[in-house]
């Protein structure tokens, strides 16, 4: 059974190895890096999964992102992933493990909407991710559209189309309240 820790707990250059095991070499180009560039992961969100042994067998980065829609305003979401497991370890319920940690770990009472890029059969079914909402979305980069996954408890609050990115620097979601 995992061990689920913060991953803030575990050495960088561990993660990384454990990252170029689980996706091989030129993972960086992938179009997920370039949606998150330039933003540090959640600590509070994100998880290592410990073996029996207390090795590193699995990890789960959440990013802040945005969408942003046709008329340039930004809607912040959570991009989940990667979710990184030995390739030894897989199918061995780590992966699991992580994401209900990660998941489990958003505020309750108003979580922002999830995104991933992810085999949609998988994480539909034990998740609730859903490519529906998704289908003018676009990405920096090459990507399949029935991959792009989203959860949301009221998708119709989500723009129809937009662009995935970074969280803006200049991103403030309190400008303009009273």
């Amino acid at each position: 059974m995992a061990t689920i820790v913060p991953l803030s707990n575990v050495d960088a250059d561990l993660i990384e190895q454990l990252l170029d095991r689980a996706f091989g070499e030129g993972r960086q180009a992938r179009t997920a890096y370039r949606i998150r560039e330039g933003t540090d992961w959640l600590e509070a969100l994100s998880f290592a999964a410990l073996d029996e042994d207390d090795y590193l067998a699995g990890t789960i980065q959440l990013w802040p992102v945005a969408l942003t829609d046709p008329e340039g305003r930004n809607h912040p979401l959570i991009m989940v992933g990667p979710v990184a497991v030995l390739p030894e370890k897989q199918q061995e319920g780590y992966g699991k493990a992580l994401m209900l940690a990660a998941l489990g770990a958003l505020a309750p009472q108003s979580p922002l909407p999830q995104v991933m890029i992810g085999d949609p059969e998988y994480y539909g079914r034990f998740f609730g991710f859903s490519a529906a909402p998704t289908g003018k979305w676009h990405c920096p980069g090459p990507f399949e559209q029935s991959r792009l996954l989203v959860r949301c408890e009221n998708p119709a609050i989500l723009p129809a189309e937009g662009m995935l990115g970074p969280w803006p620097s200049d991103f403030n979601p309190e400008a303009g309240t009273d």
